[in-house]
C-alpha cells in the first residue's frame, strides 16, 4: 500500500474507542506510515471528515 492510495477499513484487530470503530467499512486515503509494537509498519488513514487515526495493513483493503 502506498501514501495517497485509498483503502477500506475491513477489520479492527483490537478493541479501539469508539471513533475508530465508527470507521469500520469506511474508506480513507493513506496519509504516512509509522512504528506500531516495536517492529511492524501501521498505515495512517485520513477520512473524508479530516479524522486520521493508524492502522495495521491486515486491517485495510486496497480499493480500485
Amino acid at each position: 500500500m502506498d501514501i495517497g492510495q485509498k483503502v477500506r477499513v475491513c477489520r479492527l484487530r483490537d478493541r479501539p474507542p469508539k471513533e475508530v470503530i465508527a470507521r469500520l467499512g469506511k474508506t480513507g486515503v493513506i496519509d504516512s506510515y509509522r512504528m506500531v509494537d516495536g517492529s511492524g509498519v501501521g498505515a495512517v488513514v485520513k477520512f473524508e471528515d479530516n479524522f486520521s487515526t493508524w492502522f495495521f495493513e491486515d486491517e485495510l483493503e486496497p480499493i480500485g
